[in-house]
């Protein structure tokens, strides 16, 4: 007769810091300022984060070979499309549902997911001098609901 083994949610526990960032910027301005002001080489990756089949959140990434780090540049939210709704009072029209990878934070555009603990102080201040940054905040990740959600 076999055993069975089970496995506990806090098995897996992966320790990162989480920083989370407000600004105006589009994507790609917050990446070639981040890249620029942090010394990092974040890249478009190649596939997005997809939660489910219409739920995607694009993502930057580089692997730091030289520290053993990944940075990860998250976008929080994911605007999505839905169906009409009979007798809507606009029924022509389009309605958009918000997403968000972290809902705790819906305040904050951009996640930056570094994979390593005690980053995150340092990095803010460099963050903050960043032109059309509103603010940036240490995300404290153990209290996080939604953490599974950027475990990939």
């Amino acid at each position: 007769m076999g055993a069975v083994l089970k496995i506990d949610e806090d098995f897996y526990e992966d320790s990162f810091t989480l920083l989370g960032i407000h600004t105006t910027l589009e994507d790609y301005a917050l990446v070639y300022e981040l890249n620029r002001c942090l010394g990092l080489h974040l890249k478009r990756s190649g596939t997005d984060l997809d939660l489910t089949e219409e739920i995607s959140y694009p993502l930057f990434e580089w692997k730091d070979e030289l520290h053993h780090r990944n940075w990860t540049l998250l976008v929080n939210s994911c605007k999505t499309e839905q169906q009409a709704v009979l007798n809507d009072l606009f029924p022509n029209e389009p309605s958009y549902s918000w997403h968000h990878l972290v809902p705790e934070h819906k305040d904050m555009a951009y996640l930056l997911k570094i994979d390593e603990e005690k980053m995150g102080t340092e990095i803010l201040k460099d963050i903050l001098k960043i032109p059309k940054v509103i603010t940036a905040n240490d995300i404290n990740t153990d209290t996080l609901k939604s953490k599974q959600n950027l475990i990939f």
